[in-house]
């Protein structure tokens, strides 16, 4: 990439977080819903386990925004951000052999002295920093539910890693012979629908910002009309 491009680019996208950052609008969310027949067309040759999950939450939540080859997915469906159904299987062994196929999303900041906590407690509780969002990917959304649930305790002190892989396996157990789980049936704790990001710290020179700033007024003005960095 040529010098003048790389500052471009550079100047780009520093306008461009300044504009999310101002007026907000990162992720669009689709409205539209997709035919049944296409989704059928998609789901017929997935693995027996994605396809479960994919009718699962076509009854619970309707037909879903989007979909691809591989995956569906849904936006703002009962207390999701996100919800996506996947194709593809993922094999997990905790708390009992299976595949991961359906992942929920929410929006939660993680402290980061918790993120290696997490990752012993389940590895697919996924934690995304800078979105400030965490997902739980398993083959049902109640386990998601449970994952989740878990998740929020150890984070606030409640319960340890290791306690919370006991009670996992205690309260699957129990929703699956049919017995009382609300850790599987809903959240247990408030999930803000407003975006927070953790944008972390600048640490570019000011050498390298001054050279970039003129292209970053050309960006915000083709933005914001006459609008300029000051």
């Amino acid at each position: 990439m040529e010098q003048k491009d790389k500052w471009n680019t550079a100047g780009t996208a520093m306008a461009n977080d300044l504009k999310v950052q101002t007026f907000g609008g990162a992720e669009k969310t689709t409205e539209t819903v997709v035919d049944m027949d296409f989704v059928s067309s998609l789901i017929n040759n997935w693995n027996a386990m994605s396809k479960k999950a994919a009718n699962a939450t076509i009854k619970q939540y309707g037909l879903p925004n989007e979909a691809t080859q591989s995956r569906l997915i849904w936006f703002n469906n009962g207390p999701w951000k996100r919800t996506i159904v996947y194709r593809d299987e993922i094999p997990h062994d905790f708390p009992a052999p299976h595949t991961d196929v359906i992942e929920n999303y929410i929006n939660y900041s993680v402290p980061t002295e918790m993120f290696s906590e997490l990752a012993k407690f389940d590895g697919s509780i996924i934690i995304e920093r800078t979105r400030g969002e965490v997902s739980s990917r398993c083959d049902t959304e109640a386990a998601n539910i449970l994952a989740l649930n878990l998740m929020h305790e150890i984070v606030t002190g409640q319960l340890s890693v290791d306690e919370a892989r006991d009670k996992n396996c205690e309260v699957m157990s129990a929703y699956l012979m049919n017995r009382p789980a609300p850790y599987t049936e809903k959240l247990q704790f408030d999930v803000s629908k407003e975006e927070k990001y953790d944008t972390d710290i600048v640490m570019i020179t000011d050498e390298m910002v001054e050279q970039a700033v003129e292209k970053v007024k050309e960006v915000v003005d083709d933005n914001f009309g006459n609008q300029h960095l000051h």
